[in-house]
């Protein structure tokens, strides 16, 4: 077989991260993207810049810190154990944790964008016809920013699958439990074999390249048709 078993496990569990790490940043970062392109407090960049440390912080010193709050003596997983959990380093809840807040900025930024470039006049405008800033919100904002959704969704999930210093401080390549695609071709090179990194690289190559084209072509006939 071109992958093995191991292969395919890690595979798979990279394709749940993903999936689930860019469902929870675009049901909680939505209302966060929001209220940036609407709020005018004097001290948003403040969170703003908060948002925007993991494009900028090495990734280890993130997954260290959040080892360290997540493992049996720090905060979160002295909490997990006290409601009767497990602690929550090496493991696959974990690895989201780390994951949400690794890829935050590639969903909240494209998403504070498009919210940011609607301007005043569509919601005002709905506003005189009597809709609620709920209504204004969800037939309004939300189908005039869909280009950044779309965008924010294939960012956060082609960024989580090419996750590396996170996942290996938070996960420990745990084989079948927290390895992921790109830990499992680091130790195929690391053993030379070449063949298997080959396959797992590629496949990811392939994936990257064809959810960017998917986006610029979106984002392109969105632009037609705006103008």
């Amino acid at each position: 077989m071109i992958l093995s078993e191991a292969d395919i496990t890690a595979l798979s569990i990279t394709l749940q991260l993903a999936g689930l790490t860019t469902i929870i940043l675009l049901v909680l970062g939505t209302p966060l993207a929001w209220w940036l392109a609407r709020s005018q407090w004097r001290f948003k960049f403040v969170l703003e810049a908060l948002i925007a440390l993991p494009l900028v912080l090495p990734p280890t010193v993130l997954g260290f810190y959040l080892l360290v709050t997540l493992g049996p003596n720090g905060p979160l997983g002295e909490l997990s154990k006290a409601l009767g959990g497990p602690s929550l380093a090496f493991t696959f809840t974990g690895l989201v944790i780390g994951s949400v807040l690794y890829s935050m900025p590639f969903v909240i930024q494209p998403l504070q964008n498009a919210f940011a470039a609607i301007g005043n006049r569509p919601l005002e405008v709905a506003a005189t016809l009597r809709a609620s800033p709920l209504d204004r919100f969800f037939t309004v904002a939300v189908p005039l920013a869909r280009s950044g959704f779309l965008t924010a969704a294939v960012l956060g999930f082609a960024h989580t699958i090419g996750e590396f210093g996170v996942v290996l401080m938070i996960g420990g390549n745990i084989p079948g439990k927290t390895q992921v695609v790109s830990i499992a071709i680091y130790d195929h090179v690391e053993t030379l074999e070449y063949t298997q990194a080959h396959w797992l690289s590629a496949g990811l190559l392939v994936l990257a390249f064809l959810m960017l084209i998917m986006v610029y072509a979106v984002n392109r006939r969105f632009s037609l048709v705006q103008r």
